[in-house]
């Protein structure tokens, strides 16, 4: 079995791609060459993982200049070639695209080439690439029953999460100190940090005994260090938390970002959260990611606009004053777990290859 995977630019591209890649290659020794871009994590992340990597050259399209729009028209038709130079050269069996600048040149190619092509998607809302190729792709993996709405033939399967979130065991009724964490993803959320700076005194007032664990990234970390050591509440800060499931576990509610990946996780783990959606995230994916949890019962979203210190902190309270409601909002969030996801996109996968 030949496979491309093609996109990427973030993690929440990358990281379920390489996941998807190792469990090809784990359940049927399959070649794995991924295609992406120069100015992506993917330069780093896959030959880290000990996958070749061919580099298009191809920018965006959505919320951009119009300068940098012309820019990647122009460049456009020469990425095109190069994908179906690569996949002359490669010869896959199935091509699948994550989504990020470089998935829509290839996948587009692979289609003209009537190579089966294979759409991850993870939010709700499919990014502009995976948009641009959904009525003719041979088969879509998504995490939202709703996303099939925009592809044919649809599947859902979730995301793919690593095993230890779904060992997180259910977090007791409160019976020990209640536990707070909070994080904007690897490089922090600058707007988050600030808001848990200005609620530090009400949340120590309206809720003895809180501890918060927050990951603030580099830029934010000595601001942050230095407001929880003026308070006087208990606070862990990390400018990165390299075992995120250790500390889910010892986690009774979040505070974070909507992303793919971050939302795959918290249902995995089965965790309450309060979700700060990204404004600017493209196509606002990250409000209908959260706002599908919020429906489910399973987090609370809080707007960015709104994230002043006695909203934050009446919602926080009031969430930790009600364990019945947090362990309510862990069984919905678990609900909408899919610990076989890896599974059942290989299978996917694998159906393409040798089609029933």
């Amino acid at each position: 079995m030949r496979i491309v995977i093609a996109g990427g630019g973030t993690g929440g591209h990358v990281i379920p791609a390489l996941a998807i890649a190792q469990q090809l290659k784990k359940q049927f020794a399959a070649e794995v060459l991924f295609i992406g871009t120069a100015r992506g994590i993917e330069t780093r992340l896959v030959p880290q993982a000990g996958f070749p990597l061919e580099l298009i050259k191809v920018g965006a399209l959505k919320n951009v200049s119009l300068l940098t729009r012309a820019k990647t028209m122009f460049d456009l038709p020469r990425a095109l070639w190069t994908s179906g130079r690569v996949l002359s050269d490669f010869n896959p069996d199935v091509v699948i695209g994550v989504g990020g600048y470089a998935s829509g040149p290839a996948m587009l190619a692979a289609i003209r080439r009537r190579i089966p092509t294979l759409a991850f998607e993870p939010n709700v809302v499919p990014g502009f690439a995976n948009r641009l190729v959904a009525r003719w792709v041979s088969a879509a993996a998504v995490h939202f029953e709703e996303t099939c709405e925009y592809f044919p033939h649809c599947r859902v399967t979730g995301v793919p999460v690593r095993q230890a979130f779904f060992d997180i065991p259910p977090s007791p009724l409160l019976s020990r100190r209640p536990t707070l964490l909070v994080f904007g993803g690897s490089q922090g959320a600058r707007a988050i940090n600030q808001a848990m700076i200005e609620s530090l005194g009400g949340l120590r007032q309206k809720i003895p005994g809180l501890q918060i664990i927050h990951q603030t990234g580099q830029r934010d970390f000595d601001n942050v260090l230095a407001a929880y050591q003026q308070s006087g509440i208990y606070g862990e800060v990390h400018q990165f938390i390299d075992d995120m499931p250790r500390t889910f576990a010892r986690s009774d509610l979040l505070i974070c970002r909507s992303g793919a990946s971050t939302v795959g996780e918290i249902t995995a783990a089965g965790k309450p959260a309060i979700f700060v959606p990204f404004p600017r995230a493209a196509d606002d994916h990250q409000n209908v990611n959260a706002r599908a949890l919020e429906r489910a019962g399973a987090a609370v979203v809080v707007e960015e606009s709104n994230l002043g210190a006695a909203y934050l902190v009446d919602t926080i309270s009031a969430l930790l004053a009600d364990p019945s409601r947090l362990q309510s909002m862990s069984a919905a969030a678990k609900s909408l777990a899919h610990p076989k996801a890896l599974e059942e996109i290989a299978d996917m996968v694998n159906k393409l290859v040798e089609p029933q």
